[in-house]
C-alpha cells in the first residue's frame, strides 16, 4: 500500500526548468574587487574636514593741525603786535590677528542626488568630553569624481560648504570676555 501512495506522489511531480533570472540578480551581488563608494540617497561616506584660516588686520592713523594767528595794530606812536599759535596732534594704530585651524572627521549622508550627478550631503557628530560639549556639522554639495577610493571626500572639494563647529562646557565658558570687559565694548571702552 505504502508503495502505491508513494508512485502517486512521484506521478504527479513536474520538474520545471529553472531560468537565468532566477538564479542571479544583479542588484545583490558585488564584484570583489569592485569599489563600494556612496552613489545613493542614504549612502553614508566621510568627510575629512581640514580648514585652516588666518587673518590679519593693521590700522595706523596720524594727524597733526596747527594754526597760527598773528595780529598787529598801530596807533600814532603805539606799534603793538600780538602771536598766538594753537596746534594738536594724534596718533594712533590698531592690530588684530586670528589664526584658526580644524581638523576632523566625521560621516555624512547622502540626502539628495541633483540632476547633474552631484550629492547634496548632511552629517553632523556630537562629542562629550570631560563635561565639554562640542558639535560639528557639515552640509554641502559634492561630485561623484571627488569621493575618493576609501569612500571619502576632503572637506576642500564641498561645492556649497556649511561647516559648524561649536563647543560648550567650561573651557568654552574661560574663553569668553567677562562681563565688565563686554560691558565696556558695548560702551566703546574696551
Amino acid at each position: 500500500m505504502k508503495l502505491r501512495c508513494l508512485a502517486a506522489a512521484a506521478a504527479t511531480v513536474v520538474a520545471v526548468p529553472a531560468s537565468a533570472q532566477d538564479l542571479y540578480k544583479g542588484g545583490n551581488w558585488t564584484a570583489m574587487a569592485a569599489d563600494r563608494r556612496a552613489s545613493a540617497i542614504g549612502d553614508t561616506l566621510t568627510v575629512i574636514v581640514q580648514q585652516a584660516a588666518e587673518a590679519s588686520n593693521t590700522t595706523q592713523n596720524a594727524t597733526r593741525k596747527s594754526t597760527d594767528l598773528a595780529a598787529s595794530g598801530r596807533a600814532g606812536s603805539v606799534n603793538e603786535a600780538g602771536q598766538a599759535s594753537f596746534g594738536g596732534g594724534y596718533s594712533g594704530r590698531g592690530e588684530a590677528r586670528r589664526s584658526e585651524r580644524l581638523v576632523a572627521q566625521l560621516s555624512v549622508t547622502i540626502t539628495d542626488v541633483l540632476p547633474n550627478g552631484d550629492y547634496r550631503i548632511v552629517g553632523e557628530q556630537q562629542l562629550h568630553v570631560n563635561g565639554e560639549k562640542s558639535l560639528i556639522a557639515v552640509r554641502g554639495r559634492i561630485r561623484r569624481e571627488d569621493i575618493r577610493s576609501d569612500n571619502s571626500v576632503l572637506s576642500g572639494r564641498i561645492a556649497d560648504a556649511e561647516i559648524n563647529y561649536d563647543g560648550k562646557g567650561f573651557v568654552s565658558r574661560s574663553a569668553k570676555p567677562g562681563l565688565l570687559n563686554r560691558l565696556f565694548s558695548i560702551l566703546g571702552l574696551g
